[in-house]
């Protein structure tokens, strides 16, 4: 054990260690790029497409199935990006489910440590921004179709919804850790979103600890 700790501590120091020799070079103007352009672009352009496809999709497209299905697939294709890749280069967090050796289904929440931990401004700035603007927009698109009595259309913003406060939900707990305290109503959100969307989506073995990631939260469901 205490080689692995000694292992993961090495790591993490290298790669704080590689961004911080810059010896000056590091100046205003570097410290607002970002480090991760394509990451940071694939972390809204899913999202992003499938909100255009939304709105405008109907001046290209006559057919309700065909809108449908191509903001199915984006919203699917971005739950996948967001979760798996994004979060973690972006700002160190990551989250996913497994299943112990008793049947239980066990979420994990995990942040990065060390100096770099929470990632550079600029990438916090573009997660954080696009990970919370996508599901109030898609919140609005639903009370909008709700209330002009567009059903077809609620059915496929409640689903954007699921997928995007999904990613929301998990990084934030990232982000804050485990509160044995939560309201009645964050349980409830907990347990409908995760129950609904997440245990099919998001089951996969436990990553590598080397990565850099802190001992992770786990709650059962």
């Amino acid at each position: 054990m205490s080689n692995n700790a000694e292992q993961h501590q090495a790591l993490l120091m290298s790669d704080d260690d590689e961004e911080g020799l810059g010896f000056g070079e590091e100046g205003t103007e570097a410290k607002n790029r970002l480090r991760h352009p394509v990451v940071a672009l694939f972390h809204v352009l899913f999202r992003g497409a499938a909100i255009l496809m939304y709105m405008f999709g109907r001046l290209f497209f006559s057919g309700y199935i065909t809108i449908f299905v191509t903001v199915l697939v984006l919203l699917s294709l971005d739950f996948w990006t967001v979760k798996n890749i994004t979060g973690r280069i972006l700002v160190g967090l990551r989250w996913w489910n497994h299943v112990d050796e008793e049947g239980k289904s066990q979420w994990v929440f995990e942040s990065k440590k060390g100096i770099k931990a929470g990632g550079r401004a600029p990438e916090k700035r573009v997660f954080w921004t696009g990970l919370i603007v996508a599901p109030v927009l898609w919140f609005l698109f639903f009370l909008s179709s709700f209330f002009t009595f567009s059903f077809q259309w609620t059915i496929l913003t409640i689903i954007a919804l699921a997928l995007n406060g999904a990613n929301l939900y998990g990084y934030i707990r990232c982000k804050l850790g485990h509160n044995p305290g939560m309201s009645d109503a964050t349980g409830i959100i907990q347990q409908g979103i995760s129950k609904f969307v997440l245990q099919r989506a998001t089951q996969s073995s436990p990553a590598d600890e080397a990565n850099g990631f802190k001992a992770p939260t786990v709650q059962s469901v």
